[in-house]
C-alpha cells in the first residue's frame, strides 16, 4: 500500500480520497467553536474533507450550516457528530433530512447509529483511541476510522496511546481504511503516519487557527504562542481533554492533585467552559482545547496556504524516501 501510495504522491489516490471522492487524504476535524460552514467549505473547495462540528451547535444552527454549506461548495463534505450529544436523535433527524452525504461520529459507541446512516446512503467513519475499538467499528460496519492519538486535542483516549504507536496496531487489528490523527500538521507528519498504515490524515490544531475557522482571534493567538509543553492532559475523572495551560487549566490540576471527585471537576467545568475561551476569547476562564503540535504553529495562514504548505511538504518527503535503503 504504501509503495503504491508513493508512487502516486501527486494524485494521492487511495481508498479514503476514493470513499469520499476527494483530491488529497486530508480530513479537518470537526472541531466545537472552530469548524463552522466557512472553514469546512475551504477545506473541501481546496482538495480535502470539510467537516463542520456538531457538536457546539443547537440544532436550528446546525441546519443554518448545512445550508450555507451548500451554497459554499459543491464537492464531499461532512459533520463530526459527538455520540453523546444530548439531543442527538434530532440531530440524526437533521442530518438524514437535509441529505448530508457523510458523517463522522465520536465519543460513543458506533452501533446505534451505524446501520440506520447507512441505511439513507450515508458514508460513517468513527474516531477511535484502540485497536480494539477499531474492531468494534468494523463489526458495526463503519466505512473507516479515525485513530487519534494521545497528541491529540480536546477530548482524548483513556489509553493515552501516541500516534506512533496507535496507527500501526490499529492497521494490523481491521481491515477498514485508516485516517490518522493526533500530532500531524505537516507534509512531513502525514507522510509519516502513511508510512504506517494509514491512508489519510484529520488535521485539528493547525486548522484551528486557520483564517477561515470560527475561533476567536485571542484564542487563535494563544494557540500560536504556545511553547513545546504547554498543553496538558486533564479532567481525567470526567473525559480526558487535553488543555492550553491557564488558569482554570491550573485550577484543574489543583482538584486533581488533591483527589477531587468527578462531581467535584464538574462543578468547576460548569457549561459553556470551552464556548467561553474558544469562541469568546476568554483566555484565563475558558477552556483551551488545542493539540501539542500547536508548538509548530508560528503564524495565521488561510486554507489554501494550508494546503499548498502541506502537499508541497508531502512531496518533497515522499520524493527524498525513494531510493533509501538500510
Amino acid at each position: 500500500m504504501f509503495r503504491t501510495f508513493v508512487a502516486k504522491a501527486k494524485d494521492m489516490e487511495n481508498r479514503i480520497t476514493k470513499l469520499f471522492n476527494i483530491k488529497y487524504p486530508v480530513i479537518q476535524g470537526g472541531m466545537v467553536w472552530c469548524s463552522g460552514w466557512r472553514l469546512a467549505s475551504a477545506v473541501s473547495n481546496n482538495g480535502g474533507l470539510g467537516l463542520l462540528g456538531a457538536g457546539s451547535m443547537h440544532p436550528e444552527t446546525l441546519v443554518e450550516h448545512i445550508h450555507k454549506m451548500q451554497q459554499a461548495t459543491n464537492k464531499p463534505w461532512g459533520i463530526n457528530v459527538p455520540l453523546l450529544y444530548p439531543e442527538i436523535d434530532r440531530l440524526m433527524d437533521i442530518i438524514i433530512q437535509e441529505g448530508v452525504k457523510i458523517v463522522f461520529t465520536s465519543a460513543g459507541s458506533p452501533k446505534k447509529w451505524t446501520p440506520t446512516l447507512k441505511a439513507h446512503g450515508i458514508t460513517v467513519v468513527h474516531v477511535i483511541s484502540s485497536s480494539l475499538f477499531a474492531k468494534k467499528c468494523e463489526e458495526a460496519g463503519v466505512d473507516a476510522v479515525v485513530a487519534e492519538g494521545f497528541e491529540a486535542g480536546g477530548h482524548n483516549g483513556r489509553e493515552e496511546t501516541t500516534t506512533l504507536t496507535l496507527i500501526p496496531n490499529v492497521v494490523e487489528s481491521c481491515s477498514l481504511p485508516v485516517i490518522a490523527a493526533g500530532g500531524i500538521s505537516s507534509g512531513k507528519s502525514m507522510f509519516a503516519v502513511m508510512a504506517l498504515g494509514a491512508e489519510g490524515v484529520q488535521i485539528g490544531t493547525r486548522f484551528a487557527v486557520a483564517t477561515e475557522s470560527s475561533a476567536h482571534p485571542a484564542f487563535k493567538q494563544r494557540v500560536l504562542d504556545t511553547e513545546e509543553g504547554g498543553t496538558m492532559l486533564a479532567l481525567k475523572k470526567l473525559a480526558p481533554t487535553r488543555l492550553i495551560k491557564n488558569k482554570f487549566y491550573e485550577q484543574v490540576k489543583s482538584l486533581e492533585d488533591t483527589g477531587a471527585d468527578a462531581a467535584k471537576l464538574t462543578e468547576l467545568l460548569g457549561k459553556g467552559r470551552a464556548k467561553k475561551g474558544i469562541f469568546e476569547g476568554n483566555m484565563e476562564e475558558g477552556e483551551l482545547e488545542i493539540g501539542q503540535i500547536a508548538s509548530m504553529l508560528h503564524r495565521e495562514e488561510t486554507v489554501a496556504e494550508i494546503f499548498e504548505d502541506i502537499i508541497t511538504d508531502f512531496n518533497k518527503a515522499a520524493k527524498k524516501s525513494i531510493g533509501w535503503e538500510m
